[in-house]
């Protein structure tokens, strides 16, 4: 497969290598770019090692780290991508029942995958846990999809976002929890925590300190979290839309996204004081900020890549992209570190705190060569 370095301005000539290398941007830290981080502030002294690492690690509840940006900007991407799937199906002329027959398997298939991946066989049905990252993505992708399908314009995605984060927010602070009042953001007291303890089968996963080995009082995958996750795909559909513009400059597309990115960020923060950001509960004000950040990395990796025509250092990302739902799913089943540890750590274990730093970029070296594999040998696994 011949690599293309340098490219022709304009996405609308062909894929968008851009939205390749932003979605391997992002699996990039989970798949162990946040654990070299981690691992590299727990075994040296600098400040500003720490503080990234620090960056890596999810807020337990008020507030935002990068590392809460991850899932958000998955799912905006996968909202890019939803204008650019849909025209492609459409000039085979399916009926809209067929698309959506379509988007609809592939919620199943993800949220199938998703119990998979919470380890239904290793912990039984009885102690399950349902709500699951892939499963969030498959039911906003589905909703996105069908409100694009059937209302597809920039100023009908925007009235959508509007209703369901406007939806959300009276929820969150108006409607009260049973002895605890409205509008209270504690894990206790937050009303994504009760409809979950009502509505949501299995196990929930959170308690007041974070993740719990037992069942918690609240899911930050929860039913209402699911409405916000539909909020920030439709995000995505409107920054698609905004790039498939052919009456748009290239140049404008770019300055369109920032505007919005500086908008919404500012947006988030100005709420927070009344209606924190917070993730695990997906408030507006984190969708805010979490959309903000997304729209303006869009926009960087667009320029730089698609309409500067700069893309061979994107290369690394980009076969991490291509293949993100395979990887998400082999690093959770495959121990790679053990496995790689098995080969190199004759290398790693003499050098004490430094070799455990070099036992993870092995440990990343290992999975994007499976990935380079696999691109070079065209197997790209698809849902």
């Amino acid at each position: 497969m011949k690599e293309n370095i340098k490219l022709t301005p304009a996405a609308s000539k062909g894929r968008l290598l851009s939205l390749d290398a932003l979605r391997g941007f992002d699996m990039l830290w989970i798949i162990g770019g946040g654990g070299f981080l981690t691992t590299l502030a727990q075994v040296t002294d600098a400040p500003w090692i720490d503080a990234l690492g620090k960056q890596m690690e999810h807020v337990v509840w008020n507030g935002f780290h990068f590392y809460d940006l991850i899932f958000p900007l998955f799912m905006f991407i996968s909202g890019v991508a939803i204008p650019y799937s849909v025209k492609s199906a459409l000039a085979k002329n399916p009926s809209k029942a067929k698309l959506v027959l379509k988007v609809f398997k592939r919620m199943a298939i993800l949220i199938i995958l998703g119990i998979l991946y919470n380890g239904v066989f290793r912990d039984g049905f009885e102690n399950a846990r349902y709500a699951s990252v892939l499963g969030q993505i498959g039911v906003a992708y589905f909703f996105a999809s069908v409100i694009y399908i059937f209302s597809g314009s920039i100023r009908a995605t925007v009235i959508w976002i509007a209703a369901i984060l406007a939806g959300v927010s009276v929820m969150q602070l108006f409607v009260p929890v049973p002895g605890v009042g409205a509008g209270v953001f504690t894990p206790e007291g937050c009303i994504n925590g009760h409809i979950d303890r009502l509505y949501l089968p299995g196990r929930l996963a959170y308690g007041p300190q974070g993740m719990v080995q037992g069942n918690g009082i609240y899911d930050a995958l929860g039913i209402l979290s699911v409405f916000s996750a539909i909020g920030i795909t439709l995000m995505g559909i409107i920054a698609g839309k905004i790039l498939q513009d052919k009456n748009r400059s290239d140049y404008r597309k770019t300055l369109t996204m920032v505007i919005i990115g500086f908008c919404m960020i500012p947006a988030g923060i100005l709420l927070s004081p009344v209606y924190p950001v917070i993730k695990v509960c997906w408030t507006t004000p984190y969708n805010f900020v979490a959309g903000g950040i997304s729209f303006l990395l869009l926009a960087l990796f667009y320029f730089i890549i698609d309409v500067r025509g700069l893309a061979g250092w994107s290369f690394f990302f980009r076969v991490i992209g291509m293949n993100s739902i395979f990887i998400y799913l082999f690093v959770r089943v495959v121990p790679v570190g053990n496995v790689v540890s098995y080969f190199t750590g004759w290398i790693t274990k003499p050098m004490g705190d430094t070799g455990s730093v070099i036992a993870v970029l092995f440990s990343i070296a290992a999975e994007w060569l499976l990935l380079w594999y696999m691109y070079k040998k065209e197997v790209f696994v698809k849902v």
